[in-house]
């Protein structure tokens, strides 16, 4: 099986700058672009009279979370904006291949062209197929004149610095230290936010009566979402997930999420981290999500968020990965037990410090003596 490199996300950022001062390209485009202004669809309805917004969705993008610089407040790109954007991709393929690179297909027909590319790294579900990317007309994920996350509290920034100076050379301490991502607890892709995921990109909603269930197939964490209006937990109780309530707000189910866990981090908002999101089935086969964030002690202002979920295919649905990420799994054995080999050096006088990476004497790092 071949494999190929994707575009990093600096190579493709560079592409949609360079994009708005280039001439417009008649380009056949790689996957029809997601338009922003959709018209209005009537969903199909579940057996209770609920808008259906079940199956299996992915929010796999090229579009990054916050607007490049150089765009200013451009929020959304032209049809021929975008088409040079997908042509500068295929070039970008056409110049690997030049180099001597694989092309990434899993078909095993060689030769395919950048519409059949597929690079789905089988061991991670990685989902970034040039033919099912949601290619957007906006800018950024994140709306608005702006683009961007908020600037920080000065508050926020000094708890930062804190939090940062008390786990500096205690990172690989023990098991505790790691963040909840690298335990395999809990991974802040599978939201709530639900926004863009590395790999894994893919969701499975189930409605029943009264309540609606997603389930991500990162880590496979499920959340369970009631519908009947009982309020939030209380104050006190607070859970990685958030603790979520819905409603229905016409063909939009809306979700107010609250009592976040201190452990979760969204972009430095912990506990106190307050989500309204709203789900807009807008056609066969896609799914607006628009998320808006609020944490007044971290942020000095809202922001909101508007991504695109794509719906998959039944066969698409067969390639439904399970991850292998588990709490005690081989990774993170594997790093503390590196720092405990690099404490070990340095009580002998080798090494480096793993705290201040400064060598107290050449040699480097002997055989392992705790094997």
């Amino acid at each position: 099986m071949n494999y190929r490199r994707f575009a990093s996300a600096a190579v493709l950022t560079a592409a949609i700058i360079l994009v708005v001062t280039s001439r417009p390209a008649a380009a056949q485009a790689l996957a029809p672009a997601v338009k922003a202004d959709a018209k209005a669809y009537t969903p199909p309805r579940t057996s209770d009279g609920q808008p259906d917004l079940q199956g299996v969705w992915t929010n796999s993008t090229v579009t990054p979370l916050e607007r490049p610089k150089g765009l200013g407040a451009k929020e959304f790109y032209t049809e021929a904006e975008l088409k040079e954007i997908q042509k500068r991709e295929r070039e970008r393929y056409d110049l690997d291949e030049k180099e001597g690179l694989p092309p990434a297909n899993h078909s095993g027909v060689e030769g395919a062209g950048p519409d059949e590319v597929h690079y789905d790294f089988a061991q991670f579900g990685l989902d970034k197929s040039q033919a099912k990317i949601a290619w957007n007309m906006r800018t950024s994920i994140i709306t608005g004149p702006e683009g961007v996350i908020p600037p920080r509290t000065p508050e926020a920034r000094q708890r930062a610095a804190a939090r940062a100076a008390a786990a500096k050379g205690h990172e690989f301490d023990g098991p505790e230290s790691r963040p909840l991502g690298a335990r395999c607890l809990a991974r802040n892709n599978v939201g709530p936010p639900m926004l863009q995921a590395g790999y894994n990109s893919n969701l499975q909603i189930v409605q029943g009566s009264g309540y609606v269930t997603i389930e991500a197939e990162m880590i496979h964490d499920t959340r369970v979402i009631p519908l009947d209006g009982h309020p939030h937990l209380n104050k006190s109780v607070h859970q990685w997930y958030g603790d979520s309530r819905g409603h229905w707000e016409g063909n939009t189910l809306v979700i107010d999420v609250t009592n976040f866990s201190p452990k979760t981090d969204f972009q430095g908002s912990r506990e106190n981290l307050h989500l309204v999101e709203r789900w807009t089935r807008t056609g066969p086969t896609t799914l607006e999500y628009e998320v808006t964030a609020e944490d007044p002690t971290v942020w000095t202002r809202p922001w909101t968020a508007k991504q695109d979920f794509t719906k998959q295919s039944e066969e698409e649905n067969r390639i439904y990965y399970e991850p292998r990420c588990i709490e005690g799994n081989y990774g993170l054995p594997g790093l503390l037990h590196g720092r405990r080999l690099e404490e070990l050096a340095l009580a002998q006088g080798r090494g480096v410090d793993p705290r201040t990476r400064d060598s107290n004497k050449a040699g480097g790092l002997e055989p392992d003596p705790l094997q």
